[in-house]
């Protein structure tokens, strides 16, 4: 081939491509991804957020992303992200890493969007997307997928579907699968397949179908200033969305109340004290449906209900609408005695009644008193003239035969009613599916006429006669402020009173996780949805311009009452959780219990500031600033009652009453000393010796003055396998240090090597001592578990007494011995880690089986703790730095906390460990966790 004729086909390979390129630019990408476009359509509810950053961030501010991040399908999300992001680092990944390499990276400040389905009987699937802007971005994902079908964990497959490739990931163990497409760097993600399938047959619609967002094509709160996201609504399905969650039959109102509009599209603005959704709401089109008959109606105040809601009210449905179907009253259900033509004149005496009454009416549901009982529920309707409307219910008393004797209730009188609620409002509230329900009372509370049944209303007139009603609870008066002075519907709930509601309401395999979830769903408890009509809106709720005609303003306040803050904390912790301006770590410390405080915590922040929280008030009790983080601390017990512990360079002695250092404190070593470990006797000394082990393999034996003994220190030739311990034996000091190398040493007061020492343990060390002191040195016992799996017990003699394998070894596998957190004699486990996977054994027990066997997501080092109250009260906490998160178990290997079956239900805890202690009197544990920047206590039921 001629050189000429070469360049010639270069030349036009070249031209073929560049032409290509602007073919592509021109025609296929210069025509932007709607992602609305991909949502199929039977989305329930639509996320999207163009800053996430921001919204995480306002979401820590308002104190509920540690609740979020709680939610156990978010702990499982959460986890797989952290270990894509280790496998991704290298296995040990850095903070610097995380954020320029991390998977949540790639949400940044574009459109993300995430939408939930109903994709089978109580089943609900997410679909998320999220667009890749740059070549690194998309390296970035296809690295982490590849990576992770690298790993034995799992398994990465691609598939064809309708001309599209699908790459699947599948865990080998439990059978999870996460589908992924990449449409022209768009990428959606699944674990529910054929979610991903209807994007990609939505592909092949065309350019002008209608989306989900079609109704709202025009508006994009996103621009709007204070706008964090946007939620969009589809109320068709939001029936079917109910049904997930409680048993059927038990959401009929609010299925009827959802009438009102087909979709809404929401802006989300997040605050220190609630969570604000405001938006508009296209009408509901469909024949019979409320808005149909409440359309011509007139918006009603919402403020006069505070009057004659009592504080027991745990749910509010307020309807502007006709009490009659209109136009004939001749479609009016009414009571058996009224059934023939010769009561006519009781049809028409219920009709003046209506005349008589306004508009509109509210129905209210009470706290029920536990989850087993039904909540008793009133109807309240406003009375436009309250003295005709007390004539005409004793006309309707003589004419079906209701004996006017009454009961007194305070200012107030109960009668007998004649009629039940729905034959009063049967376009507001339909029959019953079991006929016209029970017999019903009625009294005249102020400007309102309250239906109910008698021990219902009269226990409801009771607390409106003492006063408890809203009008009366700042918290109260505080959400209606927020709420629209008037509406077409309103809807209000507190979660508080409405608990046993939730609880005896929810379907059973739901009940579990809302137990879980209790923190999340209370932190704001007060909750108000309202629907404004557009065409009555007033300067104070005017929807925007360009709205169109027919459209709803619509409202969602997510409120939590105000409280006061405790010393020393920042607005926006959680209730019963003081939070504080910079993080807390380390682990929290229990104090004995007083008479005034039976969980007293002491807990440090990164700052080095050492707190004592009360767990009565809440309240810092004191605050001692240290020069610099805790590096070490003798706990678990106090030394001759203060608390002993250790920056960088000093030693520090407290008195737990008021945070004072003991005189002489603190100490003060040289700077060429750095502190790693701290120990002391227990022992009734009044003056205590001082072990301090640096990080330089050195020991230091100190008195209460600062003074080292003669012959200390003593230079280790290894590191330490775990804190040194020292002991008193007959009088004697005796200090113990067991070296990573396999050696175990003993050391007199003076420095020198007590005789029999040191002690092979046979193989490398990792982890702590357990040492039980006696009379004598040969009646003092060493335990510890070397990296070959061995148990082995010692004396302070320096004889090995007994050796037994506890496991199996391998070469990637670590062995520890656990002490009891609380120092309980002889009380320990042995934990086994391999890679992601934790065993725990109990040599106590006479089995070769493991306590607790769980593989875990990421690797690397889990803290484990072991609690022995006694009486076979045993807990096994097991944290997870990672997912940052804690799970527990008795002391048969079961889950804590969570349901009865299956997986154990993990706390959030950003700490190295938890606080825990029983509660005999009340059947309970109280757990201490450090969340960020909150402490959490919690109460866990003694199975």
């Amino acid at each position: 081939m001629s050189r000429k004729l070469l360049a010639l086909l270069v030349a036009a390979l070249l031209l073929l491509s560049l032409a290509t390129y602007v073919y592509y630019r021109r025609t296929l990408a210069s025509v932007p991804i709607d992602p609305y476009a991909l949502v199929p359509d039977d989305a329930v509810l639509v996320l999207a957020t163009r800053d996430h950053p921001a919204l995480v961030r306002h979401l820590q501010e308002a104190g509920v992303w540690d609740n979020i991040s709680g939610v156990r399908y978010f702990q499982q999300v959460a986890g797989q992200l952290a270990l894509a992001d280790s496998l991704d680092t290298g296995g040990n990944p850095s903070p610097a890493a995380r954020q320029r390499r991390g998977l949540l990276s790639l949400l940044g400040r574009k459109l993300v969007l995430t939408s939930v389905h109903l994709t089978g009987p109580g089943q609900v699937d997410v679909l998320y997307q999220i667009p890749l802007a740059t070549v690194r971005e998309y390296r970035q994902a296809r690295g982490l997928l590849e990576t992770l079908g690298r790993d034995a964990r799992y398994t990465l497959s691609t598939r064809d579907y309708e001309g599209y490739e699908l790459q699947e990931l599948t865990a080998r163990e439990g059978g999870g699968r996460l589908t992924v497409l990449n449409y022209r760097n768009h990428l959606l993600l699944s674990t529910h397949a054929p979610l991903v399938e209807a994007a990609v047959q939505r592909l092949q619609l065309p350019a002008d179908a209608p989306t989900v967002r079609a109704g709202f094509a025009d508006t994009d709160l996103l621009r709007l200033r204070d706008v964090d996201a946007t939620l969009l609504l589809n109320f068709r399905r939001l029936p079917g969305l109910l049904d997930v969650l409680f048993r059927p039959g038990t959401h009929a109102q609010l299925d009827q109340a959802a009438t009102l509009a087909r979709e809404a599209l929401l802006g989300l603005k997040i605050e220190p004290s609630q969570l604000l959704l405001t938006g508009f709401a296209n009408p509901e089109t469909a024949a019979r449906s409320w808005h149909q008959q409440l359309r011509t109606q007139p918006t009603q105040p919402l403020r006069t209900l505070a009057d004659v809601l009592t504080l027991r009210t745990a749910l509010v449905l307020a309807v502007a609408g006709p009490l009659a179907t209109p136009p004939a009253p001749t479609t009016l259900a009414v009571p058996t005695a009224m059934a023939d033509s010769a009561d006519q004149p009781a049809r028409a005496a219920l009709d003046s009644l209506r005349a008589a009454l306004g508009p509109g009416l509210a129905l209210a549901y009470l706290a029920a008193p536990a989850p087993a009982v039904a909540p008793a529920r009133l109807v309240l309707a406003r009375c436009a003239a309250p003295a005709r409307v007390a004539l005409w219910l004793a006309r309707l008393r003589r004419l079906t035969g209701v004996s006017p004797g009454f009961v007194r209730m305070g200012a107030f009188n109960v009668y007998g009613a004649g009629f039940t609620a729905e034959q009063l409002a049967p376009a507001l509230l339909p029959p019953l599916a079991g006929g016209a329900g029970p017999a019903q009372s009625a009294a005249l509370v102020r400007d309102y006429l309250v239906l109910g049944e008698p021990a219902a209303l009269q226990a409801y007139l009771a607390e409106v006669a003492a006063g408890a009603t809203w009008s009366r609870s700042a918290a109260q008066v505080a959400l209606l402020q927020q709420t629209l002075p008037q509406a077409r519907l309103t809807v209000l709930a507190d979660t508080r009173q409405g608990w046993n509601a939730l609880l005896g309401y929810l379907a059973e395999e739901r009940r579990a996780g809302l137990l879980r979830n209790e923190s999340l769903l209370k932190h704001f408890p007060q909750i108000a949805w309202q629907l404004f009509p557009t065409e009555e809106a007033s300067d104070a709720a005017r929807p925007a311009p360009g709205a169109s005609d027919g459209q709803y303003y619509a409202q969602l306040v997510l409120r939590r009452p105000g409280q006061g803050a405790a010393a020393g904390t920042e607005v926006g912790a959680a209730a019963g959780n003081p939070r504080f301006r910079t993080a807390l770590v380390g682990q929290p410390l229990l104090l004995p219990a007083t008479p005034d405080d039976p969980a007293p915590a002491v807990v440090a922040d990164s700052l080095g500031v050492l707190r004592l929280l009360s767990s009565r008030a809440n309240v810092a009790l004191w605050a001692d600033t240290l020069p610099g983080p805790v590096v070490a601390a003798a706990a678990p017990h106090l030394v001759r009652g203060r608390l002993l512990l250790a920056t960088a360079h000093r030693l520090h002695w407290l008195s737990p009453a008021d945070g004072q250092q003991a005189p002489g404190f603190p100490l003060n070593l040289p700077d060429s000393v750095t502190i790693a470990a701290v120990a002391t006797a227990p022992t009734p000394r009044p003056v205590p010796h001082l072990l301090v082990a640096t990080t330089n393999n050195d020991l230091l034996l100190l008195d209460a003055s600062g003074r080292q003994y003669p012959g200390w220190p003593r230079r280790l030739e290894a590191p330490l396998a775990g804190p040194p311990l020292l002991l008193v034996v007959g009088g004697r000091d005796v200090i113990v240090a067991a070296l990573r190398n396999g050696y175990v040493y003993a050391f007199t007061q003076a420095g020198e090597r007590y005789p029999g020492f040191p002690v092979s343990a046979g193989a490398h060390l990792s982890g702590p001592l357990l040492a039980q002191p006696a009379a004598t040195l040969a009646r003092s016992v060493l335990r510890l578990v070397n990296q070959h799996g061995e148990l082995l017990s010692l004396t302070l003699s320096g004889d090995i007494t007994s050796r037994r394998r506890v496991a199996t070894w391998s070469r990637t596998a670590t062995f520890s011995l656990v002490p009891e957190a609380y120092g309980r004699p002889g009380a320990f486990v042995v934990v086994r880690e391999d890679g992601g996977r934790v065993d725990v054994y109990n040599p106590a027990v006479p089995t070769t089986a493991p306590l607790l066997s769980r593989q875990l997501l990421t690797s690397g080092p889990k803290p484990v703790q072991w609690f022995d109250f006694g009486g076979g009260h045993q807990v096994l906490a097991l944290t997870e730095p990672g997912p940052a998160q804690v799970s527990l178990f008795d002391g048969q290997g079961r889950p804590l906390g969570g349901a009865a079956t299956g997986p154990a239900s993990p706390w959030p805890s950003t700490g190295t460990g938890v606080a825990l202690r029983l509660d005999a009197a009340r059947r309970r544990y109280l757990l201490v966790r450090v969340l960020a920047h909150e402490l959490r206590r919690d109460a866990l039921a003694v199975p």
